[in-house]
């Protein structure tokens, strides 16, 4: 063979060799960036698959009432777990206590007696219920403002050490205090209208009272025990007061209407607890995502259902970011501009 075919044959065998080599490095980058994503991200399937052994779970779901928030926490953790689970291995059974403690005590026996895996308690009354029905079936909360004051624990230690753990909706009371000095530095007397059946209500009550002392504000507390007092009680209110601020309290969350309809007229401002009680009747909250907390304890359930995580020593986890918000069309119709680090609340 002349060295010219020599060259040539040796330029062509190094060319493939190229090839080859890129190849594989392309197919290594590739599995890389796969290795990567799935690193960071878990799909419905690949979760599924981690109940390897066909475990298949019926999850109890007792949701206080229907409103907005609630609903979106249900819907969070429901999301979760399918994503988690898989849709063929978990099955939800999601009742509705329509805002009776008697319904709720019925429907948690029930979850009980059917011996589910996990029950979610969405509200405060079904965290209650629930607590009272079973010392052994795991429950998650979500939607509980403090869980000491629900349970009625006196040493709290950040867990319940028992079968009860979940997600708190609470948005710190320091700066939802400080909002309202924000908003409405003039205010001489804050109205606290909040459920006095609701104790959750009445903790956030305490904290915001304590705050508006440090700071020389006035405030009085204005109680409906049901929701057939909310009218003249808010009447009573808006004739008394500046400014009124209603906690994360879900009879009030439940009656924005009617609320809506007595201090609008009135000319009387409302900060709120949460985005639904603002969307409402409020000019302003600081917010939290309702779905958010849902969804995170949807992921704490796959903890304690998949990898066996101890219940007791849970921790409670609370929302992972707040924002500033405000109602456009309750700010507008009051005259008030809110600053500009607040977001408005996009209308449903």
């Amino acid at each position: 063979m002349n060295m010219k075919k020599m060259n040539k044959m040796l330029s062509v065998i190094m060319a493939a060799a190229m090839a080859v080599s890129m190849t594989a490095c392309g197919s290594d980058a590739a599995s890389d960036n796969s290795t990567a994503a799935n690193d960071n991200t878990t799909t419905a399937t690949e979760a599924g698959a981690a109940s390897s052994d066909g475990q298949k779970y019926t999850i109890g779901i007792l949701q206080q009432l229907e409103h907005p928030a609630l609903d979106a926490a249900s819907e969070g953790f429901q999301d979760a777990l399918t994503e988690l689970l898989g849709a063929d291995n978990v099955t939800f059974d999601l009742q509705n206590a329509q805002g009776e403690q008697a319904n709720c005590a019925t429907i948690a026996n029930n979850f009980v007696a059917g011996n589910y895996d996990l029950i979610l308690a969405n509200a405060t009354t079904a965290l209650q219920c629930s607590a009272a029905a079973t010392s052994t079936i795991p429950i998650l909360g979500t939607s509980i403002t403090d869980y000491a004051t629900a349970l009625e624990i006196d040493d709290w230690t950040g867990s319940t050490g028992r079968n009860i753990s979940g997600t708190s909706d609470l948005a710190p009371l320091a700066d939802q205090e400080a909002m309202i000095k924000e908003l409405f530095p003039d205010a001489k007397t804050v109205g606290i209208l909040y459920c006095s059946a609701e104790p959750n209500s009445k903790y956030q009550a305490t904290q915001i009272e304590a705050a508006l002392d440090a700071d020389g504000i006035a405030y009085k507390e204005y109680n409906a025990s049901d929701s057939n007092d909310i009218t003249s009680v808010v009447q009573t209110a808006v004739s008394e007061v500046d400014v009124i601020y209603i906690p994360t309290d879900n009879t009030m969350a439940n009656n924005t209407e009617t609320i809506n309809n007595i201090a609008l007229p009135a000319g009387i401002p409302i900060i709120a607890g949460e985005e639904g009680i603002c969307s409402g009747c409020g000019v302003a909250t600081l917010s939290i995502s309702y779905y958010d907390i849902g969804y995170t304890a949807g992921e704490m359930a796959y903890d304690i259902l998949v990898n066996g995580a101890d219940i007791t020593t849970m921790e409670i986890k609370t929302a992972p970011k707040v924002t500033k918000e405000y109602n456009a069309d309750i700010c507008s119709q009051l005259g008030i501009t809110p600053p500009d680090d607040y977001a408005a609340i996009e209308a449903e």
